[in-house]
């Protein structure tokens, strides 16, 4: 492709709304535009990576037996009602009706859609197991956008559904896709590491994520460096005790302490001298629950240590919720509690679901709030004092937390989710009546697994992860091209350009794909749109190199030039690309499943 013939444009300086280099050097380099908030058109350097991210998937995805298919974005709101997301699923999901008053979704996901199709292809346990895939469209209508495409609203998504006649197929089958990912995100020049997550809205038994490490991650995760643990904070565990003083401490009578304007955990560790480990936090949250098919709000008073952070993810969980809110002034008053002095102590439990972190009942004569504005409560004591509803872990694994394998300290760091794999089981499949012949001639459902990877997401991330100051510095197995040639010629060295067409030429037509820097520009604006773009292999055609009969090679990921004879020009850069190509692929790592 010819520079001077090419749809793009190169920026200096990165619009002050880019908050994050990917998505600065994204519209610097000409890759992408922003046509709305979360929603962007890809120009053709940014689409040809796109498109060569895709194939890596499409080859990895075949190589375990996936075929692919196509399912629309637009699909009837009636299969979302059989299974219950219709109304599970808040403003995320983007509602619409047609010219005839059908209710319609823009596919977030497409579950419903593929289920429906097996249900309606696959008869017998013969026809099993099966993995069907799509690179398709998906539209999701996230309320805070942000990053360039790390968090988009519309997106193009690899995702992947295997069908099995059992548990027994699907467990056979999973670390397949777990080994598949590895080697996707290998290909791309990405290193990623795989963590426990939360199976969130899409329901079943098992979840993994691969996360791409960057401080621009929006999740946290821990690692244990010395036994390999590695958990999305959602789902983290550590090893709790209560503190060494506190160890077989006999409960202590409760007493009043004045605490004027005490409101917050740290200030009343401060004004007592005491750690906040010490305290007991209260929350005050409202969870929707569903109760005979039917929604309804239930207020949850909920307890941790007070140097503890609350998890909702757990806390959802716990209680099987469909969401959570805070829970508002007039809402926590109307149980007997007062915000920022609250307690479970003498409230009203009629309508209240007390739910208690589990470290709590190991951690006596705690201090807590009366319920009183200005005052605390000493020696607060759990099913002395008040009796819990539900004893569960509620609270967030953080930094130097015991890991809960061997107790070593976790290690907290931030990634981006890449692409995560779920075991379904049969919660898609039940409701959607997508059932088979078994080997006894019974009916039974299929079993399923659900894989996704964002395209969009895996180029931003290999960008944060890939470059520099000056610009991308892009794995050749992702480039948009492997090789920018730049002409130095001028009208006083015909020659120069007389070379550099030879070149470019030969190359072409060799296999190699070539960015021809043709434009009549200075060579210092040639040369930064190259470090810009990120292509790996830079080769400069100049006429001292013309009249010595070489070319300048530079490879973006190093400073060092040197000189290739122009008359074996070809050769040479085969084996470049054939280096570059074999140091991307040994990134690949074979790791066994979590």
């Amino acid at each position: 492709m010819r520079m001077s013939k090419l749809f793009f444009q190169t920026l200096r300086e990165a619009p002050a709304d880019a908050d994050v280099h990917s998505h600065q050097l994204m519209l610097r380099a000409g890759l992408v535009r922003q046509v709305g908030a979360g929603i962007f058109e890809y120009l053709p350097l940014g689409l040809r990576v796109k498109k060569k991210i895709e194939a890596i998937m499409r080859e990895e995805m075949d190589a375990i037996d996936g075929q692919e298919i196509v399912m629309p974005v637009v699909q009837p709101a009636s299969l979302w009602k059989r299974t219950g997301r219709w109304y599970e699923i808040g403003d995320d999901l983007t509602r619409l009706t047609d010219r005839a008053g059908r209710e319609l979704v823009l596919a977030m996901t497409h579950e419903e859609v593929i289920t429906e199709l097996a249900g309606g292809v696959i008869n017998s346990y013969r026809q099993l197991p099966v993995m069907l895939y799509q690179i398709q469209t998906k539209f999701r209508d996230e309320p805070r956008p942000r990053g360039g495409l790390i968090r988009v609203r519309e997106f193009t998504m690899k995702d992947g559904y295997s069908f099995h006649p059992d548990i027994a197929s699907l467990d056979e089958y999973y670390p397949l896709v777990y080994q598949a990912y590895f080697n996707i995100f290998g290909r791309a020049g990405l290193d990623v590491i795989a963590v426990e997550s939360d199976t969130g809205m899409m329901g079943g038994t098992m979840a993994h994520e691969f996360m791409a490490l960057t401080d621009v991650g929006e999740d946290t995760l821990l690692l244990c460096d010395e036994c390999g643990y590695k958990a999305n904070r959602q789902v983290a565990t550590f090893v709790k005790a209560a503190e060494d003083e506190q160890a077989g401490e006999a409960p202590l009578p409760l007493e009043e302490v004045a605490t004027p304007d005490v409101d917050t955990i740290a200030a009343l560790a401060d004004f007592l001298s005491i750690p906040e480990s010490r305290t007991a936090k209260a929350l005050f949250l409202v969870a929707t629950m569903e109760e005979d098919g039917e929604e309804k709000e239930q207020f949850v008073f909920v307890v941790v240590r007070g140097d503890m952070e609350l998890n909702e993810t757990k806390l959802t969980n716990a209680l099987k919720a469909r969401q959570l809110r805070p829970a508002q002034t007039e809402e926590i008053r109307a149980i007997g509690a007062e915000p920022g002095y609250g307690s479970p102590v003498g409230i009203s439990r009629d309508a209240v679901l007390l739910v208690v972190d589990d470290l709590i009942p190991d951690s006596p004569n705690l201090v807590a709030g009366a319920n009183r504005d200005g005052w605390h409560l000493r020696n607060v004591n759990c099913d002395r004092d008040y009796e819990p509803d539900l004893v569960v872990d509620v609270v967030a694994a953080a930094d130097g937390h015991p890991c809960p394998i061997c107790q070593a300290p976790l290690r907290a760091v931030r990634g981006v989710e890449v692409g995560n794999i779920f075991k379904l089981g049969t919660k898609y499949s039940q409701a959607m009546d997508a059932t088979f012949l078994d080997e006894d001639g019974g009916s039974a459902p299929m079993v399923m697994g659900c894989y996704g990877i964002g395209s969009g997401r895996l180029i931003a991330s290999a960008i944060e992860t890939n470059s520099d100051d000056n610009g991308i510095v892009w794995p050749i197995t992702i480039a948009p091209h492997q090789l920018y040639l730049v002409s130095l010629a001028t009208r006083r060295t015909p020659e120069v350009t007389e070379a550099a067409e030879r070149v470019y030429r030969n190359l072409q037509e060799a296999g190699v794909e070539v960015l021809y820097d043709d434009r009549d520009e200075r060579a210092g604006v040639k040369f930064n749109d190259a470090d810009l773009l990120g292509i790996p292999i830079r080769l400069t055609i100049g006429a001292r190199g013309v009249k010595n009969g070489v070319a300048e090679l530079k490879l973006r990921s190093s400073e060092e030039i040197r000189e290739l004879p122009l008359d074996d020009i070809v050769n040479q850069i085969q084996s470049v690309v054939d280096a570059e190509t074999a140091a991307v692929l040994a990134r690949i790592i074979t790791e066994p499943l979590l």
